[in-house]
């Protein structure tokens, strides 16, 4: 191997040490957070739910099968709730001539009161 192969060999392995550090360092952020988060749930139903609700104690996995499926019903992990609302307004916005645009932020920044029409004209 010539002088320019070696070099480019130890870039590339390099840049993969690098990777891998990444990954293992994301790895364990994640694990680190599940876990944090698992004991804050069951110590905050343990702390709460059983005293209001006269509710069983929970043990760390079934706070953590509670925190998993919170986070399967309400959207976590996917941007959020409204994420596809965001982002087709922001579409839309983006299409809109300026004169548009300075109609939909005034009636956005209206009082309430002031943004259509009254209850009692829309039956």
């Amino acid at each position: 191997m010539n002088g320019e192969n070696v070099h480019a060999e130890n870039v590339r392995r390099e840049s993969i040490r690098r990777r891998v550090r990444r990954g293992v360092k994301f790895a364990v952020f994640g694990v680190v957070a599940i876990t944090v988060f698992g004991f804050l749930v069951r110590a905050l139903w343990n702390w709460l739910m059983p005293q209001l609700f006269g509710l069983h104690a929970l043990s760390f996995w079934q706070a953590l099968g509670l925190l998993l499926l919170s986070w399967i019903l309400f959207g976590g992990m996917r941007g959020g709730p409204g994420a596809h609302r965001r982002r087709r307004f922001a579409e839309r916005w983006a299409e809109m001539t300026p004169e548009e645009r300075e109609k939909v932020r005034a009636g956005m920044c209206a009082p309430r009161r002031d943004r259509g029409p009254s209850a009692e004209q829309q039956i």
